[in-house]
């Protein structure tokens, strides 16, 4: 008989990657906004099904600071010390699957890369998102959030990027429904990279082009990152991102079934969850007589 494989749920509910408070304006505190992302990834693991292996949380610091740039990056020494404690959480429990609630889209980066080492990089990564998170430190917008597939190949903040246990090549990354490159450098850039995409409209009916591309990819596993802004905020609003024009949830699904059929998965990452009414809700209760 086979080792039996090892699966953790990793709840990850980093928000100093991400500078957003602009877009969420119906939240009035900026504070309450910024970390928005602590309390979506602690609600997605209280709706998803309850974990049959081992959960892991990673501390994740809920003070507000100044909020200063180092290097390129908002809070990045925080995010530095969040990096260090969620690779040490995962070596020692030594994972062969890990599913990551978060939290921002950086949230990928640790669990991806160590999944990456853990399979002699043998592992496809499988990117669905409205942006491609292609920013580089020293751009115009300084969030983490948006420089993770960069730093997955190890093109992100050096500091950061010292702690990763391996980096993907572009060939083995794949985009899912983007539709907001937010800057035409980013366009550029990924045409630089060669990184492919698979749009909305190819998997309207079905998801061959995604089979067709991991077919070629030349790994036996993949992880899946799913951001939640991808998702049509004509169906859901569950993200800070709300393009018009997004993927339905039953496409997403189908997908993220196609890849699991097709190679091996053994990660999944669901992020950037916005509750919105969640935190007014909160913030009400927090307000009312014998509750506050």
């Amino acid at each position: 008989m086979g080792k039996e494989m090892k699966t953790v749920r990793l709840i990850y509910p980093q928000w100093q990657g991400a500078d957003i408070v602009r877009l969420v304006p119906e939240v009035k505190d900026p504070a309450d906004a910024a970390r928005g992302y602590y309390l979506g990834a602690r609600l997605l693991d209280f709706l998803a099904p309850a974990a049959e292996g081992e959960t892991l949380t990673v501390p994740v610091d809920t003070a507000m600071t100044a909020r200063t740039v180092q290097d390129g990056v908002i809070d990045r020494d925080i995010i530095f010390r969040q990096t260090q404690a969620a690779l040490a959480m995962l070596r020692a429990a030594a994972p062969d699957r890990i599913v990551t609630l978060g939290g921002e889209c950086s949230v990928s980066v640790v669990p991806f890369t160590y999944l990456a080492a853990r399979y002699g990089g043998d592992v496809a990564m499988v990117w669905i998102d409205a942006h491609p998170d292609l920013t580089w430190p020293g751009d115009v917008y300084q969030g983490y959030h948006a420089m993770a597939v960069a730093a997955c190949m190890g093109d992100g903040e050096q500091r950061i990027a010292s702690l990763l246990p391996a980096r993907f090549s572009p060939s083995q990354i794949l985009y899912v429904g983007l539709r907001n490159w937010e800057r035409d450098e980013i366009k550029v850039r990924q045409r630089m990279y060669g990184i492919a995409q698979v749009s909305k409209e190819e998997i309207t009916d079905n998801s061959d082009a995604v089979r067709r591309w991991l077919d070629l990819c030349g790994c036996s596993k993949v992880v899946v990152h799913l951001d939640l802004d991808v998702l049509d905020p004509a169906e859901i609003v569950a993200a800070v991102g709300t393009d018009p024009g997004g993927m339905s949830m039953e496409q997403v699904v189908r997908v993220v079934d196609a890849v699991a059929k097709e190679k091996e998965l053994v990660g999944l990452t669901v992020a950037e969850p916005m509750p919105r009414t969640a935190i007014r809700l909160r913030n009400l209760l927090h307000s009312l007589p014998l509750l506050r």
